[in-house]
């Protein structure tokens, strides 16, 4: 496993311009300039949780609305992580965690297994926070499975505040995520697959 497990990555498009730069053996520090104050506040918590450093900064067609700087985001993020990680080798793999906020609670198990999968099985109460349409959260993690190369569950067990699920969701995914690519000192820097690769 690489010791310098860090990527900076620029994805320009005709609708938006995203620099991610990700450090998979961070302190928890963030620096995010989104233009999606919601978005800023979901990503502030996968950082700390996941004690990952991650500094984003985006710009996109905002004034249509949120959905390609969120999806994009998710995107780049992902291929982040993907370059970060390396060749997968003395990993934990797979990572899960529980995380409750008051009446909120979520579940997110995920597997760095090279093939992309989302199951999502979340439902909110309302379709916004704010002026940040609930429905972009699917969609910034759907950007981020498909190019991160992981399999990713999803399910809010229960909850009546839309903020407090979607934190919940993003607090264990930052916990799931720091499970899963910690070293498994027991892996003795093997690739944790039968395969023989990720």
């Amino acid at each position: 496993m690489s010791e310098d497990r860090k990527a900076t990555i620029d994805r320009q498009t005709k609708e938006t311009s995203i620099r991610v730069s990700l450090n998979l053996d961070g302190s928890g520090i963030s620096d995010l300039s989104l233009g999606v104050p919601f978005l800023e506040h979901m990503l502030e918590q996968v950082a700390k949780h996941g004690a990952l450093d991650l500094a984003i900064k985006a710009s996109g067609d905002l004034q249509i609305d949120a959905h390609h700087t969120v999806e994009d985001i998710g995107i780049t993020l992902g291929q982040a992580f993907t370059q970060a990680l390396g060749e997968k080798k003395g990993i934990r793999r797979y990572g899960h965690a529980y995380v409750p906020l008051d009446e909120a609670l979520s579940r997110v198990v995920l597997d760095c297994s090279g093939r992309p999968g989302l199951e999502y099985q979340v439902s909110y109460p309302r379709a916004r926070v704010g002026e940040f349409d609930i429905d972009l959260i699917a969609e910034f993690f759907q950007g981020f499975v498909n190019h991160a190369g992981v399999t990713l569950h999803i399910d809010a067990l229960r909850g009546r505040n839309t903020h407090h699920i979607a934190e919940t969701i993003f607090k264990a995914f930052g916990r799931a995520l720091r499970m899963a690519v910690e070293p498994d000192p027991r892996m003795r820097g093997e690739t944790p697959s039968t395969k023989g690769s990720l």
